[in-house]
């Protein structure tokens, strides 16, 4: 006699960015197991790339391809699907900034956890009268490999041209190669250059703002939490 079949529940989410509703299911303990193992490695690369495959395997709608979403998108689907797999809140712990030295947990519902977007942010950005730089969302990869170097933030700001424009002319990566984006990335002057970064110091990112007392001292502080790693990983 054959076993039962266990039932999976399914679930709805809006992915941030494109606004877009996906269905999706928790994790089976199979596919915790990679995602554990990969957290054990303390390989950001694994762990991004376990996180793609539970985001691949539990998405039930089509056409979501964890490669080609932003790193807030991936993170945010990722983070409901851990919720409704292994709980619906998170143990977080937080250094009390009125002493810097007063360790607490406090427990966060992950449906309070959200992608906030930054008054004014955009990805069209103006570099002189007639030239435009429009911007595109790293992807968990991107940031995955960055080790913070000055070569690095160079390969990443190029990575994430979409497209060059003015008036008359488009480049994008159909007529441009990365070395040809470095360059020109190289050519601007540094109120150009601070424009694109404020493209990415502005991005959307989880985040979540509580209310905290510091046990010792009893003072009452406001503390955000920002990015999946300090939420989970």
């Amino acid at each position: 006699m054959a076993l039962p079949k266990l039932e999976t529940p399914t679930y709805e989410l809006t992915v941030p960015s494109t606004k877009k509703k996906i269905k999706y299911r928790p994790f089976l303990v199979k596919e915790e197991k990679i995602l554990l193992l990969a957290l054990e490695s303390e390989d950001d690369k694994q762990i991004a790339q376990a996180m793609k495959d539970l985001i691949r395997a539990c998405v039930l709608t089509k056409g979501i391809d964890p490669d080609n979403l932003a790193t807030f998108d991936v993170e945010y689907i990722f983070l409901n699907i851990r919720g409704k797999s292994i709980g619906e809140t998170i143990d977080v712990k937080i250094l009390c900034p009125d002493d810097g030295k007063t360790e607490i947990t406090t427990q966060i519902p992950i449906d309070k956890i959200n992608v906030r977007f930054t008054k004014g942010h955009t990805n069209q950005i103006q570099v002189s009268d007639d030239l435009w730089v429009e911007m595109k969302y790293p992807n968990i990869d991107s940031l995955a490999v960055q080790e913070e170097t000055v070569d690095d933030t160079f390969k990443l700001v190029s990575k994430s041209i979409k497209k060059i424009y003015n008036a008359e002319d488009v480049w994008d990566s159909s007529t441009t190669t990365e070395d040809e984006f470095m360059e020109f990335i190289e050519s601007m002057n540094s109120k150009q250059f601070a424009k694109i970064q404020k493209f990415f110091t502005t991005m959307p990112s989880l985040k979540h703002t509580v209310k905290i007392i510091n046990p010792t001292t009893r003072v009452k502080s406001e503390y955000t939490i920002e990015g999946l790693s300090n939420f989970f990983i």
